[in-house]
């Protein structure tokens, strides 16, 4: 199954300013980590974007924030009806109880050929109308919050760009004068309208991109903000029920813990001597080698071992199914499903196509931050990065991410299946290998009519590991590691040339 993840918003250090404006919570934690704290009060907002990517909803779910604080608000449209925003917010689970929903849409008499102006122009009788209107709400509410949707009809009405400024600059005062915190929200429009933007005190950009397949995807970036050290670049962001749920893009930096560094075990005495003496904490391991050579195999013998110490683990896969990955486990004496049921081990099963890269990320902290995990495995990088269209990205990314996790002091496991079940060189490696602190690398080779696999250890940062082939095998009690092949010379080709004494491989024990 597929589990729905909604997080809490991460912990980070603090803003440097000791002090600084009053902020006001947008009713969305990411965006609101994004900022800081919040918006700035008694300042005009501009919320910017295509159809599609929620403005409406952002819109109301800074009302209803303000609501349970017990701040008035107003939410004021010139486009939709007042039944429209009820059925957004009902679609939601939300009531509008206690929101003043002010609607400025022109009546019916008003759109008929006969209801037309033909002597004056609209921006001279029903711009000033709509201004008047406005204000008159404002002050018979007086609000805390306001939300005013959209300025697209307010341009219309304008038609002219000085006129449709000054209309904007007059609304700034007048809001100001009334300690109102205000969102604009607005069409995007090119390039935006960056006379507009030099009024407005902030801007939040919305998008949403679609691809050749899977769902679309939806990221928001703060593009202004006066006075305020707001947290830069795109955010991915996703529409549930319930309202906006944004991922702040993940720093590292700001995620440092003190830990101590010790060795983390496999349970396999041979296996932690090729490690020279077992991964160390805080660190990365990239497991490669072609498909069924038993690399989720390997990554869940290390699950397993940390389980049987209490430790807590966390298992993302983004390829195999959930119930063939505990029925093999099962298999293989792991019994993942007794340590899920203790809490020690959580299994999730991801669809790349419906995940962003963002809001993965923050599974993860969360994972590490209110869960204690200290293990984490993400099987593979290869559906990682089918999640990620913008490949160019993905180093930077899972740089970040494999950051935050040593500062964390979590020791992460990631697989990589390669091309080609044999292969003629053991340096077949993708450009991500080399954000790993420790590369394992998995062969299949044939020996006396049979298919046998072996493990190497190719680097490790942080210590000494040997350089020797072993022979890997899978059995109904788990892994198991022979003693260095030093009789074979070609063991990574494929096409080993024995040189040794007879019966010098493990005695064949399959599944």
């Amino acid at each position: 199954m597929t589990e729905t993840f909604i997080p809490e918003s991460p912990t980070r250090s603090p803003p440097s300013e000791t002090s600084g404006p009053e902020r006001l919570s947008t009713g969305i934690p990411g965006l609101d980590d994004i900022m800081a704290g919040g918006l700035p009060a008694r300042h005009l907002f501009l919320i910017e974007g295509d159809p599609g990517t929620g403005k409406t909803t952002l819109g109301l779910q800074f009302l209803l924030e303000g609501a349970r604080q017990g701040e008035r608000g107003l939410y004021v449209t010139l486009s939709e009806t007042k039944e429209e925003l009820v059925g957004v917010a009902t679609s939601h689970g939300w009531s509008l109880d206690g929101i003043e929903l002010f609607e400025l849409i022109p009546p019916e008499e008003a759109l008929r050929p006969e209801g037309q102006y033909t002597v004056f122009d609209p921006s001279e009788i029903e711009l000033t109308a709509t201004t008047r209107a406005i204000y008159e709400t404002v002050e018979r509410v007086k609000p805390v919050r306001v939300v005013l949707d959209s300025l697209s009809e307010m341009r219309l009405l304008a038609r002219d760009p000085l006129r449709y400024r000054r209309q904007i600059l007059g609304l700034k005062l007048f809001f100001m004068g009334r300690q109102a915190t205000v969102l604009l929200i607005d069409e995007r429009s090119g390039e935006g309208d960056l006379q507009l933007r030099s009024l407005i005190h902030g801007v939040v950009l919305l998008e949403q991109l679609a691809f050749e397949y899977g769902a679309e995807r939806r990221r928001l970036r703060v593009t202004k903000i006066r006075g305020v050290r707001y947290r830069g670049g795109y955010h991915d962001y996703t529409i549930r029920t319930g309202g906006l749920v944004v991922f702040p893009r993940l720093v590292a930096a700001e995620h440092h813990a003190p830990f101590a560094h010790v060795s983390v075990s496999s349970g396999v005495p041979e296996l932690d001597a090729l490690l020279g003496g077992g991964l160390d904490q805080g660190t990365s391991t990239l497991i490669m080698g072609p498909a069924g050579c038993g690399k989720t195999v390997l990554a869940s013998q290390y699950a397993s071992a940390a389980a049987r110490r209490d430790d807590k683990v966390a298992v993302y896969l983004f390829d195999e199914r959930l119930g063939t990955f505990l029925a093999r486990s099962n298999r293989l004496g792991m019994d993942f499903e007794r340590h899920m049921r203790d809490g020690r081990i959580r299994v999730r099963q991801l669809d790349p196509a419906e995940i962003s890269p963002g809001e993965f990320a923050h599974m993860v902290v969360h994972s590490t931050q209110h869960e204690g995990t200290g293990i984490v495995i993400i099987d593979s990088l290869n559906g990682y990065m089918t999640a990620m269209p913008e490949e160019r990205l993905v180093d930077i990314r899972l740089h970040e991410l494999l950051s935050y996790l040593a500062q964390r002091g979590v020791t992460t496991l990631l697989t990589l299946a390669q091309h080609g079940v044999f292969s003629k060189t053991a340096g077949d490696q993708p450009e991500v290998s080399y954000i790993a602190d420790t590369l394992i690398l998995l062969r299949f080779f044939e020996a006396a009519g049979e298919v046998r696999k072996t493990i190497s250890v190719l680097k490790k940062r942080s210590g000494h590991h040997e350089q020797t082939i072993r022979e890997f095998q899978i059995t109904d009690q788990g892994v198991r590691v022979g003693e260095p092949l030093r009789e074979f010379q070609g063991v990574l080709t494929g096409e080993p040339t024995y040189i040794g004494q007879p019966q010098p491989l493990l005695p064949a024990d399959p599944i």
